[in-house]
Protein backbone atom coordinates (compact mmCIF):
# COMPACT_ATOMS: atom_id res chain seq x y z
CA UNK A 1 0.00 0.00 0.00
CA UNK A 2 0.68 3.27 -0.79
CA UNK A 3 1.24 6.46 1.85
CA UNK A 4 0.79 9.23 -0.80
CA UNK A 5 -0.06 9.32 -4.38
CA UNK A 6 -0.18 12.11 -7.35
CA UNK A 7 -3.03 12.37 -9.29
CA UNK A 8 -2.19 13.90 -12.58
CA UNK A 9 -5.32 14.80 -13.63
CA UNK A 10 -8.01 17.54 -12.68
CA UNK A 11 -11.83 17.84 -12.41
CA UNK A 12 -14.41 14.89 -11.40
CA UNK A 13 -11.90 12.28 -12.06
CA UNK A 14 -9.35 13.40 -9.75
CA UNK A 15 -11.65 14.34 -6.85
CA UNK A 16 -13.07 10.95 -7.44
CA UNK A 17 -9.70 9.58 -6.74
CA UNK A 18 -8.89 11.50 -4.13
CA UNK A 19 -12.28 10.49 -1.97
CA UNK A 20 -10.98 6.94 -2.67
CA UNK A 21 -7.86 7.39 -1.52
CA UNK A 22 -8.98 9.34 1.50
CA UNK A 23 -11.38 6.53 2.72
CA UNK A 24 -8.08 4.30 2.35
CA UNK A 25 -6.05 6.29 4.64
CA UNK A 26 -3.74 7.42 2.29
CA UNK A 27 -2.37 11.63 1.36
CA UNK A 28 -2.90 12.67 -1.71
CA UNK A 29 -1.25 15.40 -3.99
CA UNK A 30 -3.08 17.07 -7.20
CA UNK A 31 -1.45 19.07 -9.98
CA UNK A 32 -2.63 22.14 -11.22
CA UNK A 33 -2.70 24.24 -13.88
CA UNK A 34 -3.37 27.97 -13.93
CA UNK A 35 -7.11 27.83 -14.91
CA UNK A 36 -7.23 24.86 -12.43
CA UNK A 37 -5.44 27.00 -9.08
CA UNK A 38 -9.06 27.10 -7.38
CA UNK A 39 -10.68 24.01 -8.61
CA UNK A 40 -12.18 21.23 -5.98
CA UNK A 41 -9.51 18.81 -6.46
CA UNK A 42 -7.00 21.51 -5.81
CA UNK A 43 -9.06 21.97 -3.05
CA UNK A 44 -9.56 18.24 -1.76
CA UNK A 45 -6.43 17.19 -1.96
CA UNK A 46 -3.64 16.74 0.91
CA UNK A 47 -1.26 19.04 -1.30
CA UNK A 48 -1.09 20.51 -4.67
CA UNK A 49 1.36 21.55 -6.82
CA UNK A 50 1.54 23.76 -9.57
CA UNK A 51 2.54 22.54 -13.25
CA UNK A 52 1.67 25.46 -15.53
CA UNK A 53 -0.72 27.21 -18.01
CA UNK A 54 -4.05 26.37 -19.33
CA UNK A 55 -2.97 24.62 -22.35
CA UNK A 56 -2.68 20.76 -21.19
CA UNK A 57 0.09 20.75 -23.40
CA UNK A 58 2.28 22.73 -21.57
CA UNK A 59 0.85 21.39 -18.17
CA UNK A 60 -0.99 18.19 -17.61
CA UNK A 61 0.88 16.10 -20.45
CA UNK A 62 4.15 17.14 -19.99
CA UNK A 63 6.14 14.49 -18.55
CA UNK A 64 8.72 16.32 -17.15
CA UNK A 65 6.31 18.47 -14.77
CA UNK A 66 4.84 15.54 -13.48
CA UNK A 67 7.79 13.95 -12.28
CA UNK A 68 8.89 17.12 -10.92
CA UNK A 69 5.88 17.23 -8.54
CA UNK A 70 6.40 13.55 -7.78
CA UNK A 71 10.11 14.38 -6.59
CA UNK A 72 8.86 17.73 -3.90
CA UNK A 73 5.87 15.63 -2.86
CA UNK A 74 7.35 12.56 -2.30
CA UNK A 75 4.66 10.40 -3.45
CA UNK A 76 4.87 7.14 -4.25
CA UNK A 77 2.34 5.93 -6.66
CA UNK A 78 0.89 8.13 -9.41
CA UNK A 79 -3.23 7.40 -10.81
CA UNK A 80 -3.03 9.14 -13.88
CA UNK A 81 -6.92 8.93 -14.00
CA UNK A 82 -8.25 9.36 -17.96
CA UNK A 83 -6.63 11.45 -20.81
CA UNK A 84 -3.90 13.13 -20.46
CA UNK A 85 -0.99 10.55 -19.81
CA UNK A 86 -2.86 7.66 -18.60
CA UNK A 87 -2.08 5.55 -21.77
CA UNK A 88 1.35 7.16 -22.62
CA UNK A 89 4.04 4.37 -22.16
CA UNK A 90 6.74 6.48 -21.67
CA UNK A 91 5.23 8.08 -18.90
CA UNK A 92 4.92 4.76 -17.21
CA UNK A 93 8.51 3.93 -18.24
CA UNK A 94 9.67 7.50 -16.95
CA UNK A 95 7.40 5.96 -13.65
CA UNK A 96 9.34 2.92 -13.17
CA UNK A 97 12.99 4.06 -13.74
CA UNK A 98 12.07 6.62 -11.13
CA UNK A 99 10.85 3.99 -8.66
CA UNK A 100 7.54 5.54 -8.80
CA UNK A 101 4.59 2.86 -8.92
CA UNK A 102 1.87 3.35 -12.04
CA UNK A 103 -1.40 2.97 -10.83
CA UNK A 104 -2.72 1.40 -13.98
CA UNK A 105 -1.88 -1.18 -16.69
CA UNK A 106 1.73 -2.27 -17.16
CA UNK A 107 3.60 -0.80 -19.29
CA UNK A 108 3.31 -3.85 -21.70
CA UNK A 109 -0.10 -4.14 -21.64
Amino acid sequence: MFDKILIANRGEIACRVIKTARKMGIKTVAVYSDADRNALHVEMADEAVHIGPPPANQSYIVIDKIMDAIKQTGAQAVHPGYGFLSENSKFAEALDAAGVAFIGPPVGA
